[in-house]
């Protein structure tokens, strides 16, 4: 199981020391965890992954040779078929990046919407719907999960903090959980948006792997 800390912004070299599997900035300038800054060098085992919202493909491949991210976050309403350019605009770059296409579910989900983005994305993040594309600080139903039909690995976010620590590892478990390759925390782990609580983050991800190692 990996560990994603999503927001970063301001004491980025702290988190970086807890070893996180990923790191997310985010590149959407209405978020309040809006990222503008330069990154610091990172263990070489943390991949920096960045997110958008419905940005054009030049923004992200200039995002991404400026960062030298190792992933793309879409978290967006971003097509197939601008899926499809950007994967071809990496390939012929010569970027090897993976890409995250995010899909938001609250109650239900209708999981053939997955279909077109089986061979365009190298991950799925399931976050919950809310007003804002992410970081709303509250969960989705996870038994929506149940009826999971890829075997393409996932993120699972929204909302998820410490008190939640119980309920994760209950979840993974779980016959659903088999292809989760993450867990996706953010404000329920900040001091205000983009400081985040490092105590707290150390507390979860130590009590996380010590059962999930």
């Amino acid at each position: 199981m990996k560990l994603k800390i999503c927001g970063m912004k301001h004491n980025i070299e702290e988190v970086a020391e807890l070893h996180p599997d990923y790191l997310g900035f985010i590149f959407w300038k209405p978020s309040m965890r809006f990222f503008d800054g330069s990154i610091p060098k990172l263990p070489k085992t943390t991949r920096k992954v960045g997110v958008f919202v419905d940005a054009n493909i030049d923004e992200i491949l200039n995002r991404t040779n400026t960062f030298d991210l190792n992933a793309i976050q879409l978290h967006g309403n971003e097509s197939p078929e601008f899926c499809a350019k950007l994967k071809e605009q990496f390939e012929y770059q010569n970027i090897k990046i993976d890409i995250l296409k995010v899909f938001s579910i609250k109650d239900s989900f209708d999981f053939q919407q997955l279909g077109p983005y089986e061979k365009l994305s190298d991950f799925f993040l399931f976050d919950t719907k809310g007003k804002l594309p992410g970081g709303n600080g509250y969960q989705f139903n996870w038994e929506v999960l149940k009826g999971y039909p890829s075997k393409k690995p996932y993120f699972l976010s929204g909302g998820i903090g410490l008190e939640e620590v119980d309920n994760v590892l209950e979840f993974l478990q779980k016959e659903e959980s088999k292809y989760c390759h993450a867990i996706d925390v953010n404000s329920k782990f900040e001091i205000s948006p983009g400081l985040k609580d490092i105590d707290k983050l150390k507390e979860f991800k130590n009590r996380l792997f010590e059962t999930n190692s």
